[in-house]
């Protein structure tokens, strides 16, 4: 099947022309590049042979050490040995304290909101330690080709916002390197099976790594690949087997105080027994204490006992993506096994009775995503001309403006397809009003509070004009990097204004479910109140005109006996429009509307009066 081409800004347009690009996989635990050559995706080594990166940065006073150099020291040194980083990307302290205590290394506790890691060099942030890693890997690149990179596809979980994508963008930027896309990890292991080149259908992907969970809904339709809806943790995945392992470990072995060095030793043999359980029944942990040596027998049996509540937690999230989806399994054709975690038999054996499937399994779950990456980024630097691959994914929260009486508006929704651009008008609240304040939220609740708030901006320059009159589009662009644009522009004028989003931190896919399943459990609650705010803007608003109109002409046109009866219903309804009572509300505005009827229509015929003196009636005859 021919599928449809996406042009992407560098794209040469001389196909004899090749462009070194790779397709990096930057990984919680591990890291890889691949690259295509000869028409065959290669997944690099680098001079040991070795495939993964452990994503692992080691900071001394003299130098920066990447990968298993890294990984060796983390017993001996683990205050400045950094593991797992891909969590701190762009997530703030207070979000970390909150979801994941699992960090052995040290944050500075300056009054920055932005995680920094005390290190021996400095304090570094998550950005910084994953350049040095992105580094590592271009470089390897470089020397395996000979030559410089043109571009990169880097992978990223399905579930990472805006913040984190751009995080991720950052450290890219800091590492010299050129970002073709940010492309999702489900999505990249899709085109690595070549699901693209088959029978059209329903995929699902299933991606449990290190650090992060994704499952993705993906649809092949008319050769376009579109994720229909994602969901996940991205504090979730192989680190926490882990912990959960050496948590049994330290029990058995009656260890009740942990140094930072015995607590990575226990970690090392956590995840050392994990593996060994892929392929044997039962195994023999060994912990070096300062007093003797303790050895632990640890069986599959235990172990499947240990992470059930772990893999549980992955099979409830495939069940709310696909409802989000608006499917069930056994639409499903296909099965994608991505990530290392997935090797662990019992999830294989959990994950296939859910969907009723076969996982497929038949590439290493480890380079998987890197292949399909590379394939990617081979595509965008021009190399295939005969292979051009549309790929849409979704937004995972909806993007709203707030309005009047701290409503949100949602302006476009989640689980629609990116890159995506929605526009929609706006007026003035009051008479002459020459600025508008733009503020932006993420979330499905009904009330700005109840929201997450990205970002705030003004447009200034409007035209002075009445309520209501003038005319402001705002409009929301999503690249197909997830990240969002909005402008505003006043119509007559042609005023503009803009920001791109890039907020400090982001939301962790707890976070995100914990929205998700609130706007669930709260959605008559939140009805009930965006009527009642509603009522009390159209009252503020009755308010505004009223007092705006008495000023003009209230005494011409009223005696003393008729403003008392306006001013009194109108005192009334402004003590009653700050109550929650939507039904004293709205009685309280249509009897001030009933009070005021004859002064609106002496206003009026005092109107048609002022415009037709000076004319004569056959002056307004067609």
């Amino acid at each position: 099947m021919a599928l449809l081409q996406i042009s992407e800004p560098g794209q040469t347009d001389a196909p004899h022309q090749h462009r070194f690009a790779a397709g990096i996989d930057l990984g919680t635990t591990n890291s890889l590049v691949a690259t295509v050559r000869s028409g065959q995706v290669d997944v690099l080594e680098d001079s040991q042979g070795h495939t993964l990166l452990p994503s692992t940065v080691r900071y001394t006073a003299s130098r920066i050490i990447v990968g298993e150099d890294a990984k060796a020291a983390e017993i001996q040194d683990p205050l400045n040995t950094i593991s797992s980083v891909k969590r701190l990307m762009g997530r703030s302290k207070a979000e970390l304290s909150q979801a994941d205590g699992h960090f052995s290394y040290q944050f500075n506790e300056t009054d920055s909101a932005v995680p920094k890691i005390k290190t021996a060099k400095g304090d570094v942030t998550a950005i910084e330690v994953s350049a040095e890693i992105l580094k590592n890997l271009a470089q390897r690149a470089e020397q395996t080709l000979g030559d410089k990179l043109s571009g990169v596809v880097i992978t990223v979980p399905a579930y990472f916002d805006e913040n984190q994508r751009q995080a991720t963008k950052d450290a890219a930027t800091l590492a010299g390197l050129n970002v073709y896309r940010l492309l999702n990890e489900p999505t990249a292991a899709a085109v690595a099976y070549g699901l693209d080149s088959e029978a059209e259908g329903i995929h699902a992907i299933y991606d449990l790594g290190g650090g992060t969970f994704d499952i993705s809904i993906l649809r092949l339709n008319k050769g376009i690949f579109e994720v229909l809806a994602t969901g996940g943790n991205s504090a979730l995945g192989g680190d926490d087997f882990d912990h959960v392992i050496a948590n049994w470990i330290q029990t058995q072995a009656q260890i009740t105080e942990l140094t930072p060095p015995l607590e990575k030793q226990i970690l090392s043999q956590a995840r050392l027994a994990k593996e060994a359980l892929t392929n044997i029944e039962n195994t023999e942990i060994q912990l070096n204490l300062a007093e003797q040596q303790k050895h632990i027998s640890l069986n599959i049996g235990t172990l499947n006992t240990l992470l059930t509540p772990l893999v549980k937690k992955t099979l409830i999230a495939c069940r709310k993506t696909l409802r989000d989806a608006g499917i069930s399994t056994d639409e499903i054709i296909d099965l994608v096994m991505v990530g290392g975690s997935t090797r662990v038999p019992l999830v294989r054996q959990m994950v296939g009775t859910f969907f009723n499937l076969e996982p497929l399994v038949s590439i290493d779950p480890d380079k998987v995503v890197a292949i399909g990456a590379a394939q990617q980024a081979d595509i965008l630097a021009g190399n295939q001309n005969d292979r051009d691959l549309l790929l849409l994914d979704v937004i995972p929260l909806s993007l709203g403006i707030e309005t009047m009486g701290g409503l949100t508006e949602k302006i476009i929704h989640r689980n629609t397809t990116i890159p995506v651009a929605r526009a929609q008008e706006f007026t003035t609240f009051k008479d002459g009003q020459t600025a508008m304040k733009v503020h932006i939220v993420q979330g499905e609740r009904e009330l700005v509070k109840d929201c997450r708030s990205l970002a705030h901006f003004e447009l200034r320059g409007i035209p002075p004009m009445v309520a209501g009159a003038a005319r402001i589009q705002v409009t929301y662009a999503v690249d197909a990097d997830g990240l969002l644009h909005v402008e505003a522009e006043e119509l007559t004028q042609h005023i503009k204004s803009s920001i791109d989003v890039k907020p400090s931190y982001g939301l962790t896919d707890d976070e995100v479910a914990n929205m998700l399943a609130k706007s669930i459990e709260y959605a008559e609650a939140d009805i009930q109140q965006r009527q009642l705010r509603e009522l009390q803007v159209d009252a503020m608003r009755v308010i505004e005109a009223l007092h705006s109109a008495l000023h003009e002409d209230g005494e011409k046109l009223l005696d003393a006996s008729e403003r008392r009866r306006i001013d009194q219903a109108l005192n009334e309804l402004t003590t009653i429009a700050e109550k929650d009572n939507s039904q004293a509300i709205e009685k309280q505005i249509k009897h001030l509307e009933k009070t005021c009827e004859f002064y609106v229509e002496r206003r009026m015929n005092n109107s048609v009066q002022h415009a037709m003196a000076g004319h004569k009636l056959d002056e307004f005859e067609e």
